[in-house]
């Protein structure tokens, strides 16, 4: 059966990375995660990132790029992850300025141009949820809905992020099942049940993890990957939490 590898979205240790960004990742991969996933290069030119990441036998599951780095220069962006080793790039947010259904159809135009591109190029363009695209529409479909209904699936996949699912109300399973194919890339994040829906280490909150994982191998998902945007204990000791949760418990 197929083993899907473990990354960590390195978002969730960006404090540590402003201070010592190599030994960040270095202690990301004494953890035992086999990946990461790009949210930045610490000043690095991807060449040299990838130099790092190779002594520390890391790789890189993907690359959050945000939409305007796509708009002004797709070509670099690509460039970059063929540096990297990277088969996958995100775009992994919205200003709340661009959450407009205007924006939205813009959006759907500019992830066919660039999924169209990257895939000349042997790279995959997913696009990334929060909470806000399942917001319904004038037309009555949400707007993630209407995002990958109007992308090109060959062009444009989806890294659902079960957390924000979840948060919205709906169902990461059913997501997965009804995209089935297309989410090569999964955000795996908990949600305490005391009220607040915090974030919280995977295994220690309400979301069905377990369900999730099960559905991954038939859903051909790539990587896992691990994401904590804020943490109530010190974010190592989060992250090496939800690994051993996931070690104990995937498929």
């Amino acid at each position: 059966m197929k083993q899907i590898p473990i990354a960590l979205q390195m978002y969730t240790l960006r404090n540590e990375l402003e201070k010592d960004f190599t030994g960040t990742l270095q202690k990301v991969a004494e953890i035992g995660y086999e990946g990461v996933e790009l949210a930045g290069y610490g000043g690095l030119s991807a060449k040299e990132l990838k130099k790092t990441l190779d002594q520390l036998e890391l790789r890189v599951a993907s690359s959050h790029i945000p939409l305007k780095d796509l708009r002004s220069d797709v070509s670099k962006v690509i460039h970059d992850q063929h540096e990297l080793g990277s088969s996958f790039i995100v775009c992994p947010f919205l200003l709340p300025e661009e959450r407009t259904e205007e924006h939205y159809l813009q959006l759907v135009d500019d992830l066919n141009s660039f999924g169209e591109r990257c895939l000349q190029e042997g790279i995959t363009l997913c696009y990334h949820n929060h909470e806000f695209e399942l917001s319904t529409l004038s037309n009555g479909k949400t707007a993630l809905d209407m995002i990958l209904s109007e992308t090109n699936p060959h062009w444009v996949k989806a890294e659902f992020d079960i957390y924000w699912l979840t948060y919205a109300g709906e169902s990461p399973v059913d997501w997965l099942k009804r995209y089935q194919g297309r989410t090569p890339l999964v955000h795996l994040k908990d949600m305490t049940t005391d009220g607040e829906r915090f974030f919280a280490e995977l295994g220690a909150g309400g979301v069905d993890i377990v369900s999730v994982l099960d559905n991954g191998v038939h859903n051909d998902v790539d990587w896992w990957i691990v994401e904590q945007d804020e943490s109530r204990i010190p974010p190592f000791d989060s992250v090496r939490m939800s690994l051993e949760y996931l070690r104990h418990n995937k498929i």
